[in-house]
């Protein structure tokens, strides 16, 4: 059997060489799940420290999920593709193929839009909120191995599994601002340090529970349904309607996107709102 470590470096080499289920977690509870390595508008630097949190069976704990950058409402969105992910229809693959098949440049230029990207999502506590439980960090695949994964490997490979709940380690996450070309900020990851060798917690107790904690990431990441996505090729606005208790269509791009999920739903904006595509959004 793979120990944690060998099953880490296969997987991370394979992609060197390569180049969400419905829920009823309500929208507050789902937004403490998320971690998100982002900064608030208005500050430039700060460290977040998180654990990775093994896995029951010993593989990878970094497990690797197909989303959708799309621009909905004005806003970018991460949506989960369900033929990558579940060998399901997708619509926006499906567009994304149907541009590529015509052969003509501009239409490739256009499936870019609609191709789905590689992501990672790894299960972890945040040090700094521990009171929230398990939360998963996603963040994307960097065909340049400069991404998040390609810092954390180093350390994974020098230190050893640094998700024993004994022995294992904290990261340190470094962040700063940067710009994009038009002068709008984002958050960068500048560094990914470790700290010393500890438990995961001090009570055995709670170190278990967070480990054999049964909530997955499908349970965090929504999947739409079939109509939303079809609604977002065709260059609609999704909105959820809690009269209706579903969603309602429209190619009007005035209105605020809402989250579904529920009666209970409620509107979400994020702090990196017409961020560029390579960063994070916590939904």
């Amino acid at each position: 059997m793979m120990s944690t470590l060998d099953s880490v470096l296969a997987q991370y080499e394979k992609s060197q060489q390569s180049g969400g289920s419905s829920n009823k977690m309500s929208m507050d509870e789902r937004m403490k799940k998320y971690f998100a390595a982002i900064l608030p508008q208005g500050q430039n630097s700060a460290q977040k420290r998180i654990r990775i949190l093994p896995t029951k069976d010993g593989n990878s704990p970094f497990v690797e999920a197909w989303f959708h950058e799309m621009q909905v409402g004005g806003q970018w969105n991460k949506l989960y593709d369900p033929a990558k992910n579940d060998n399901e229809r997708s619509p926006l693959s499906e567009v994304h193929e149907e541009l590529v098949s015509t052969g003509k440049e501009s239409d490739k230029e256009l499936a870019k839009q609609y191709k789905p990207r590689k992501f990672y999502i790894v299960k972890v506590i945040d040090r700094d909120k521990p009171e929230d439980g398990v939360k998963f960090w996603r963040f994307k695949h960097n065909y340049k191995n400069e991404g998040v994964l390609d810092k954390i490997i180093p350390i994974w490979r020098n230190k050893g599994d640094i998700t024993d709940p004994e022995k294992g380690r904290d990261l340190i996450i470094e962040l700063a601002k940067a710009k994009t070309p038009k002068g709008k900020d984002y958050t960068i990851i500048q560094t990914i340090m470790y700290d010393d060798a500890q438990p995961l917690h001090e009570d055995k107790v709670q170190s278990n529970a967070w480990v054999n904690d049964e909530l997955t990431w499908r349970d965090v990441y929504s999947k739409k349904p079939t109509d939303y996505l079809e609604a977002i090729a065709r260059g609609e606005t999704p909105r959820w309607d809690s009269d209706k208790g579903g969603y309602v269509y429209s190619d009007s791009t005035s209105e605020e996107m809402s989250m579904g999920g529920g009666s209970s739903a409620s509107s979400y904006k994020d702090p990196q709102e017409n961020a560029e595509p390579d960063q994070d959004m916590p939904f």
